[in-house]
């Protein structure tokens, strides 16, 4: 089949047209900016990349078109779809229908924690022989993809955000899981839900889809999960939280130091192994133990797992270390939220100490934007030391309205350049210093690394 995608150079998108190559169809695809580095993955599989969304990109007919949900009416390759009547679903129906119905599927659904979650449940079935294919948010270093094939198994990352302009649901409502994550819910994505009860409807309409044989992974602390679940569940349910005081029934984890470097898991109050491993913080705790419960329940034994997430080596873009120039740690992570943005923050402090914790934030998902999260930013970055805030037309608040909060060690930017020049004269051997935001930044991490090896090397 000749499938043809719009809005293929996104990261779901980009990882679907991989997995429709490798089940042998034919794929050609366009987007509103092609550019390396998922340009450079597609052409590399024999995928045709087409910029801009001009109707000739139709001719030869394509049997069927995949559209991405950034795609609405209006929308000139939209219109010759609909107008010559071509063939058309969305990627997540389309994933669902003709991919999935094939496989065994772990889902990992959440606000936070999504693709680093889908990454570790990944390398452990991997670790354990069952070669999963998978469709993550995100590149897991232990991979170098976003997407693969794979066998029986298949981990997929759940977003909750919406299907396409003519499917308004929640793309995980397509996916039907086995095993289903639900790590945590937040009120998020302002643009298309209205409240958090819009959003926890969309939840229950994925809980609906499990079987009764199924499982759900839950976090048992997060009180909005609680209220989806009281609405109806009818599968097996796998409790998982934090252990604070004495192990006690479900999956639990416990803090063996400060920063979370160092772990022990418990099931029903039995300890199950001691896991030292690179990633930090307390999410990244529940992400691994929410990985553990769900491995455990496609069979896992629980002592292989820990020793497969011994050797898990991050995803790009979760607080990845990008360089060390003169002991001064240059990091990015992917942050759209305020409650990700602190809980990485406090993990990075308990970590360093009291060595200094430098963060520029970018402000760039329609949530953030909007003044949504304002109240809560403050506290967010107040594990930092000094914080510069991003700014841009498209924002709705005044940036100090938060800097105000954060005692003087704050300030906004409004050009890339600025704020970089701004950190290089702060920044000292020691720092460690974080660059949040879930698009580009203008490049701000890589060009503030390299403005830090030049100072040193001259």
């Amino acid at each position: 089949m000749k499938i043809h995608i719009l809005g293929i150079c996104g990261t779901f998108m980009g990882g679907l047209a991989a997995l429709a190559r490798a089940d042998g169809h034919e794929v050609t695809g366009s987007d509103k900016n092609v550019y390396p580095p998922m340009s450079t993955q597609l052409e590399a599989l024999g995928i045709e990349l087409t910029e801009g969304y001009d109707p000739a990109q139709l001719d030869p007919r394509p049997d069927l078109v995949l559209i991405g949900n950034a795609l609405s009416r209006g929308n000139p390759a939209v219109e010759a779809v609909l107008n010559q009547r071509i063939p058309y679903t969305s990627g997540p129906r389309w994933l669902g229908e003709n991919y999935l119905s094939q496989r065994r599927v772990l889902a990992v659904a959440g606000t936070h924690g999504k693709t680093t979650t889908s990454s570790l449940l990944t390398w452990i079935l991997d670790q354990a022989g069952y070669e999963p294919g998978f469709l993550i948010g995100g590149i897991p270093n232990n991979f170098g993809v976003s997407a693969r094939s794979g066998s029986e198994w298949f981990v997929v990352e759940a977003d909750e955000y919406d299907t396409a302009f003519f499917d308004k649901r929640a793309k995980f409502v397509h996916y039907r899981p086995e095993i289903a994550i639900l790590n945590n819910l937040e009120f998020d994505h302002a643009d298309i839900y209205p409240d958090l009860a819009a959003i926890q409807t969309q939840f229950h309409h994925l809980i609906r889809t499990v079987p009764g044989n199924g499982t759900l992974v839950v976090n048992d602390a997060d009180a909005a999960l609680g209220d989806v679940l009281d609405m109806g569940c009818w599968s097996r349910r796998a409790a998982f939280d934090l252990c604070e005081a004495e192990p006690s029934q479900g999956w639990q984890v416990k803090l063996a130091e400060p920063g979370g470097r160092r772990l022990v898991f418990f099931r029903d109050g039995e300890e199950l192994g001691e896991l030292s491993w690179t990633l930090s913080g307390r999410h990244n705790a529940l992400n691994a133990l929410a990985a553990l419960a769900a491995a455990d329940a496609a069979g896992v034994d629980p002592d292989l797992a820990i020793n497969a997430l011994a050797r898990f080596t991050g995803v790009k873009r979760r607080m990845e270390q990008l360089g060390d120039v003169e002991e001064i740690r240059v990091y990015d992570d992917f942050a759209h939220h305020p409650t990700a943005i602190r809980l990485t923050l406090e993990g990075l402090r308990r970590s360093v100490g009291n060595a200094r914790i430098l963060v520029a934030l970018e402000p760039a998902s329609n949530t953030m934007r909007a003044s949504h999260h304002v109240a809560d930013l403050p506290n967010a970055l107040m594990a930092a030391d000094h914080v510069w805030i991003k700014t841009s037309d498209a924002m709705d608040w005044n940036p100090h309205e938060v800097l105000g909060k954060l005692d003087g060690q704050g300030r906004p930017r409004a050009q890339v350049e600025n704020l970089v020049e701004d950190m290089l004269e702060i920044a000292r051997p020691g720092d460690h210093v974080v660059f949040m935001s879930n698009q580009g930044f203008g490049n701000a991490s890589r060009r503030f690394l390299e403005a830090l090896e030049k100072r040193y090397a001259d």
